[in-house]
């Protein structure tokens, strides 16, 4: 039966039994299928693959595998460029936007909280996500490694942490969006865009606490949602801070 001789790198290990993680190792295989189709029956999600070289050679999913060849794999490589070799997934989109599966809702309003355009329903289907990932350009954020090997998604990412304060530094730091950040520019609930507005415009929706101390309003353009410089927003501002301070770290 003909061999190959994988190597996987950096955060690719994590899908990786533990005896194979940081090391060479030597799969068997049938015929000549797609590397693509090699790498996701080893536990790895297409999505998650930048590069692949096959004894040295850049090569794409669809190249077929031989016998005695070494193949080394290595993730997206969001920060930085690995030209002139070819990367087999397309240029990593420049406006992010993302999609969030129905476990994930509190890391959407977090995105949201730090700028970023991010589609969350609770009941959403899998294909659906699928489906606004592709059309509407969209990484898909998941905790469930089946719904990145759909042939559809070309951007995806599989979220490691169980946190959701952890999750957003995560994808924050894995995809290089720092300097990206634009807090409070979202509606946390409807994921709108937030406008400046005047207080008389919403003074009658304010509780009377809030029109007693505040002057500075926003409003969602999609929901109508006020929103104030409030303790929430205090809240958030610290894990914000805590966000760009671990740039740092």
């Amino acid at each position: 039966m003909p061999t190959a001789r994988f190597r996987f790198y950096a955060e690719l290990n994590d899908f990786l039994a533990p005896e194979r993680r940081g090391v060479p190792f030597v799969h068997s295989f049938r015929g000549t299928p797609a590397v693509k189709d090699v790498i996701e029956s080893l536990g790895v999600p297409h999505t998650e693959i930048d590069l692949i070289l096959a004894d040295g050679e850049s090569v794409d999913f669809t190249w077929r595998l031989r016998d005695g060849v070494r193949v080394s794999v290595y993730p997206v490589f969001e920060a930085f460029d690995v030209a002139p070799l070819s990367r087999v997934r397309p240029v990593p989109l420049r406006d992010v936007r993302f999609v969030a599966d129905g476990h994930l809702g509190t890391l959407a309003r977090y995105l949201r909280m730090i700028g970023f355009d991010t589609l969350w329903r609770n009941d959403a289907p899998d294909a659906e996500l699928a489906r606004a990932s592709v059309e509407e350009h969209r990484i898909l954020l998941t905790r469930d490694r089946g719904l990145l090997k759909r042939r559809s998604v070309t951007h995806g990412y599989l979220v490691r942490s169980p946190d959701p304060v952890r999750q957003l530094a995560e994808v924050v730091r894995r995809l290089d969006l720092f300097r990206s950040i634009a807090p409070f520019r979202r509606c946390l609930r409807c994921n709108g865009v937030l406008e400046t507005v005047r207080k008389e415009d919403v003074v009658e929706r304010l509780p009377p606490r809030v029109r007693a101390s505040h002057d500075e309003f926003r409003r969602c353009a999609a929901c109508a949602r006020v929103y104030w410089a409030g303790s929430h927003q205090r809240r958030m501002q610290r894990i914000v801070d805590a966000l760009l301070a671990s740039r740092r770290s």
